[in-house]
């Protein structure tokens, strides 16, 4: 397999891991956001979200908890920012399902949510597309 991220965890490429266990790798990003940024992937591997293993997802989620406290412990952050991005047109450039925790030290630094407007339709007409 060609995966950039398979090859960190097989210690084929070097990396800065801050934590592992038996399910997740979690190493510190190479483009930070913010000090402390940190990728937590699952060691098996799944292109993105939706292709995951539910019990690759919950160890994930767990590993981003106990990420969290060595992070508050060692950096101690004010806040974060999780994503997760699918598909290229979201921004996803390694296709090795991967969730990234930002710390937030200033509002304005970092990972900054967006508040472009975009053209939307009516909250009501997307809601009815449900049903």
């Amino acid at each position: 397999m060609n995966c950039l991220f398979c090859k960190i965890i097989n210690q084929e490429i070097p990396s800065y891991k801050i934590y592992e266990n038996e399910f997740v790798y979690a190493f510190l990003d190479i483009n930070p956001a913010s000090n402390g940024h940190t990728l937590v992937i699952p060691k098996n591997h799944s292109e993105n979200f939706s292709d995951a293993k539910q019990a690759d997802i919950i160890e994930v989620v767990k590993a981003k908890q106990e990420i969290i406290a060595l992070l508050d412990n060692k950096l101690k952050p004010a806040g974060y920012n999780f994503i997760s991005n699918q598909n290229q047109i979201a921004g996803q450039m390694v296709f090795h399902y991967h969730e990234h925790i930002i710390p937030k030290y200033d509002a304005n630094e970092g990972y900054i949510h967006g508040t472009k407007q975009v053209n939307v339709e009516p909250l009501e007409n997307t809601f009815n597309k449900f049903y």
